[in-house]
């Protein structure tokens, strides 16, 4: 019956009268019966634009009133006991608060309810504030609270989950770009609309939510609904004083209660914060939020989860993706590998598979190389797979701009020194001799065949295959490190100097230290240019020479040639100068008679 009735009410008023009674509700209280019937307008089967006229409405109506309603309390019997039973004030602010919860639940619905697609759409587009300003204004005034966070990592898992039972796929958002077509595609490009739309704003709403770890103590535990361990004595206090009776808890019981709330507290929002953001991350999210996840994932995300081993699915497959949200996904892999123990047997091949030109010029480089230099650190790693890096980075030193150069030599330094087995590829002369401690994975893995076909190659043929994914085949250990030996004559000149670095013996871990990489990982032409220019230089290059010189090549450049000009050439080209010198002198003399005739 009361939905027949609400459903009657809704269809005898227009807009404009829904508008009237808004007015008259915000005006005076003696048209407070207007706000029930403002209420049945907050519903999922509501038309768009009276729910926005509602929502405005009631937003208007309850935020001057909601510093002032009393806490919702579970039972009447509270109730009672609190406020007493001859005050008509406080009965009206409690029936205000039980209108004010009924108002948060229809919102829970019409959040959550895919009748609701239409409506998200209409609240964006007409609404004369738009949906981010609403969540940040969420953020700052009601996310302090612990109830406002937890009811609203509920509210996130269950707009996740139906999203999640529509069946939507990647190619929803990644594949699908006509907006022109049949009825079909365009209904489908719509529903596409508000879809992404809806993730974006859970988006949003999930990244604005603080963390337990933000709080100070007293905010952790307080709740908006005043039912919290720290507000709940200062609601009461004042329920007091209205109703003149005194209430009084033990301090004791009071310290043991808070302290088991807090505990149970910070557990149950763990729970709801893994659960909303493991349900979340399910969906096939839009590029750019797919991107930004990854950015922030590993410090604002897996700290707080409850099981962090419940991300190894997102994040391995995002990390086979490739390219760029490899690079991002690296970063929350690596602590999943290092702290939780993942284990992910192709982690190094893929790797490997990063090391492209175009990574040196990636806008998250800086964190690669630092996470690159940290996977390449342990002892345990077979010389094979450290020269096949090591190699692999030599070649890219070529091809990438000086600032990339400095972090191959970097990355490069601290390899040969920590591992002494593949310090043979600097100074290997026969590309043909085999390395006595070649690991034994390497040995089983190259076959008579393959051994039979390096031995034909001709000496000074790099053995070292760059085109091939597996760094174990790449032949990197039968190679050297050719492409450094060519920076020293690098035409920027912190790459030639830093480049002599590797002159050292690298095995003597007591003489040499590794290189912080986050020195050199974001780098670029502009702090190069600016450390050169910062740069004090004992010998400044001069214009002019010190001596006149006697030729015009000396004898430093071109070793073991002498030059030595014949005396009778010498004589007879003398003459031969002396003799065009007279014939031009004599030429301008014929000229300049000439301009004198003709000038009289």
């Amino acid at each position: 019956m009361a939905t027949n009735l609400s459903k009657s009410k809704k269809r005898k008023h227009t807009l404009e009268e829904l508008k009237t009674l808004g007015q008259q509700l915000l005006s005076s209280r003696a048209h407070i019966n207007n706000l029930p019937l403002l209420l049945t307008f907050v519903s999922p089967s509501s038309p768009p634009q009276f729910l926005l006229e509602s929502l405005l409405t009631l937003q208007s109506f309850f935020s001057p009133l909601l510093p002032h309603l009393p806490p919702s309390f579970p039972s009447s019997t509270k109730r009672t006991e609190v406020s007493g039973k001859d005050d008509p004030e406080f009965i009206y602010k409690t029936w205000l608060r039980s209108k004010f919860d009924e108002l948060v639940q229809s919102l829970l619905l019409v959040f959550v309810s895919p009748q609701s697609e239409d409506a998200y759409v209409f609240l964006r587009v007409h609404s004369t504030q738009s949906v981010d300003s609403v969540t940040d204004l969420l953020a700052s005034k009601y996310f302090k609270y612990i109830d406002v966070r937890y009811f609203t990592y509920i509210s996130m898992e269950k707009l996740a989950r139906s999203l999640e039972g529509k069946g939507i796929s990647v190619e929803l958002f990644l594949f699908v770009d006509d907006k022109t077509g049949s009825a079909d595609e365009n209904s489908e490009s719509h529903s596409r609309a508000s879809i992404e739309l809806s993730l974006r704003k859970s988006y949003h709403i999930l990244s604005k939510i603080p963390s337990m770890e933000d709080n100070n103590e007293k905010s952790d535990c307080e709740m908006w609904s005043g039912s919290g361990s720290s507000s709940e004595e200062g609601n009461l206090k004042e329920a007091s004083k209205k109703s003149k009776t005194k209430v009084k808890m033990p301090k004791a019981e009071k310290s043991n209660n808070n302290a088991l709330s807090a505990a149970i507290i910070s557990k149950k929002m763990k729970s709801k914060f893994t659960k909303a953001w493991i349900t979340f991350l399910r969906l096939p999210l839009p590029v750019d939020i797919y991107k930004e996840v990854l950015v922030t994932l590993h410090r604002a995300v897996i700290p707080f989860l409850s099981n962090p081993i419940m991300l190894c699915d997102f994040l391995t497959r995002s990390y086979d993706i490739g390219g760029v949200v490899s690079v991002m996904a690296l970063s929350s892999l690596f602590i999943l590998m290092t702290q939780h123990g993942l284990e992910y047997p192709n982690f190094y091949e893929k790797l490997y598979a990063l090391l492209v030109p175009s990574i040196f010029m990636a806008k998250h480089r800086a964190k690669f190389f630092e996470l690159l230099d940290s996977c390449l650190r342990s002892p345990l790693l077979p010389a094979y797979l450290a020269a096949a890096f090591a190699k692999k980075l030599s070649r890219l030193s070529i091809l990438v701009p000086p600032s990339g150069a400095l972090v191959i030599i970097a990355l490069i330094h601290n390899l040969l020194r920590r591992h002494p087995s593949i310090n043979c590829l600097l100074h290997r002369e026969d590309g043909n001799e085999t390395h006595n401690n070649d690991s034994k994975a390497e040995k089983e893995i190259v076959d008579s065949a393959t051994v039979a076909n390096i031995s034909s190659i001709k000496p000074g043929i790099d053995h070292f295959d760059n085109e091939e994914s597996n760094p174990v085949k790449s032949n990197a250990m039968r190679s050297s490190l050719w492409e450094i030996d060519t920076l020293r004559h690098h035409y920027c000149p912190p790459v030639s100097r830093f480049v002599l670095s590797l002159e050292n013996d690298l095995t003597v871990r007591a003489k040499t230290t590794e290189i912080n990489i986050k020195d050199f990982s974001s780098g670029s032409y502009a702090t190069i240019f600016g450390e050169e220019i910062r740069r004090r230089v004992k010998q400044v290059p001069l214009a002019f020479y010190r001596t006149t010189p006697t030729s015009l090549f000396s004898d430093s450049d071109f070793t073991g040639w002498t030059f030595i000009c014949d005396k009778t050439e010498e004589s007879s080209t003398g003459k031969k100068e002396k003799n065009f010198a007279d014939m031009s002198e004599e030429n301008g003399h014929i000229s300049a008679k000439r301009q004198r005739i003709e000038c009289s």
